[in-house]
């Protein structure tokens, strides 16, 4: 018996992985972010060349031009970049957050031009000129007459407008609004007789680093660290869907063309399921494997291996065994029952709905780990194992009694899943015709 189930799980598991579709999606697409990740940092510390250019400024205040000069300084551009990497954007004494991605090239060489004749016409006109010229005419700033010093009854200060030619990139109009910023603030607390120096020194706060304490030692809290536990659940998600999802595909396949008949023949209805179940699950590994590498490989570019426990990875290991067991078996049993794949849809809503709500979920479950909600899901399947491998991969993760009694809970389960997806098997297999419903399906349990 074990010999013809190992014969079927051979076939199974070489037809599956011997397609197209499946080196594809999950050989060929990993292998490809594989180069990707080992290119990252190459790609993060490569830039355009660096600018360089004149920036007009009409300024009817005639208090801008001196804190402007000085906050395009190339050194106070690279302190100021110092201090927003330390900080963090929109933190207290930080710059304004610049757009997403920029402010990271080379620092730009801006010179400021003041423009005696205010007229805004005359001004692009300049900016149209700066393909003849050099150095190369590259914004017009035009300051508010309000932009330092209030109107009377207003409570709200003026602004700047901006212009710039197609030459000035993201980074360049980020480093310009940037200091656009600081050369009116400077110049608005000047005007109040307040030092900007000191009020600079006062709002600037450091954002350290949080500091995990627990039992087993000290570690240091990663935006990363956070996302372990989604991380988990995908990949749970992905193992459970692609050998779920095969194994209905090919038995409903099988089962059309008469091909089933055929290896009942040769095979028992129960070696059969078996050798099916089992190949598709060493497929669901096999696609985790290749994941989870890609995932470790990321980390080890990013020199964040110590992120990940290998306790943790045994742990996702069992808790997807025990969830495909589940899953599996009633996509087996499914395709077993019915005749055409369009006959699948009524019957794996109900399925798929309980794998996605908890999937869904595990973001919850990663930012509550302990949470009465948590707790209690971690303990009731098919909702344990995400939720038990999301308190295990978040910062607080549970006793160990709890998650041995979550996937013993599992096992029970799963045994008792694939008891009944094989009373079902055996029925369905050569049954054709009119798509059973859940009550048929229990019936043939009972009487098989």
């Amino acid at each position: 018996m074990i010999e013809r189930i190992f014969l079927v799980m051979t076939r199974e598991f070489v037809a599956t992985v011997g397609r197209r579709a499946f080196l594809i999606g999950v050989v060929v697409m990993p292998a490809l972010g594989l180069v990707l990740l080992s290119q990252l940092p190459r790609l993060l510390t490569s830039h355009g060349p660096q600018v360089s250019g004149e920036v007009a400024l009409i300024d009817p205040t005639g208090r801008i031009g001196p804190q402007l000069r000085h906050a395009l300084d190339p050194v106070v551009i690279a302190q100021r970049r110092a201090t927003a990497r330390r900080t963090g954007p929109g933190a207290a004494g930080a710059p304004a957050a610049p757009a997403p991605g920029a402010a990271v090239g080379p620092i730009p060489l801006l010179s400021v031009v003041p423009r005696q004749d205010p007229g805004l016409d005359a001004g692009k006109d300049w900016l149209r000129a700066s393909a003849d010229v050099l150095p190369r005419h590259l914004a017009l700033v035009v300051v508010h007459p309000d932009a330092v010093v209030r109107r009377s009854g207003q409570a709200d200060y003026g602004s700047y407008d901006l212009y710039v030619t197609p030459r000035v990139d993201q980074d360049t109009e980020s480093t310009l609004r940037e200091a656009m910023r600081e050369a009116l603030v400077a110049g608005r607390l000047a005007s109040g007789g307040i030092d900007p120096a000191a009020v600079e020194t006062m709002l600037s706060v450091a954002s350290p680093d949080t500091i995990t304490v627990a039992a087993e030692g000290e570690r240091s809290g990663q935006n990363l660290a956070r996302a372990l536990p989604f991380i988990c659940g995908l990949l749970l998600f992905i193992g459970v869907f692609v050998g779920g999802q095969t194994l209905l595909a090919i038995t409903v396949e099988e089962k059309s063309s008469r091909v089933m008949e055929v290896l009942l023949a040769a095979v028992s209805p129960l070696e059969l399921m078996w050798g099916k179940l089992l190949a598709q699950l060493g497929v669901g590994l096999l696609t985790m494997a290749i994941y989870v590498g890609m995932g470790l490989f990321a980390l080890l570019q990013l020199s964040m291996a110590g992120l990940v426990q290998p306790g943790l990875i045994l742990q996702l290991l069992a808790f997807y065994l025990v969830t495909y067991l589940v899953f599996g078996a009633l996509m087996l049993a499914i395709g077993a029952a019915i005749s055409n794949i369009s006959d699948a849809q009524s019957m794996m809503g109900p399925v798929m709905m309980l794998m996605l709500i908890p999937y869904v979920l595990t973001p919850v479950f990663g930012r509550q780990p302990n949470a009465p909600l948590t707790v209690t899901l971690s303990f009731i399947p098919p909702f344990n194992s995400f939720a038990m491998l999301a308190r295990l991969a978040s910062g607080t993760p549970p006793p160990l009694w709890q998650a041995t009694l979550s996937l013993a809970a599992g096992v029970v389960v799963a045994a008792a899943t694939v008891w009944f997806a094989a009373k079902v098997f055996r029925v369905g297999l050569l049954m054709h015709g009119k798509p059973p419903s859940f009550a048929t399906l229990i019936k043939w349990a009972r009487m098989a």
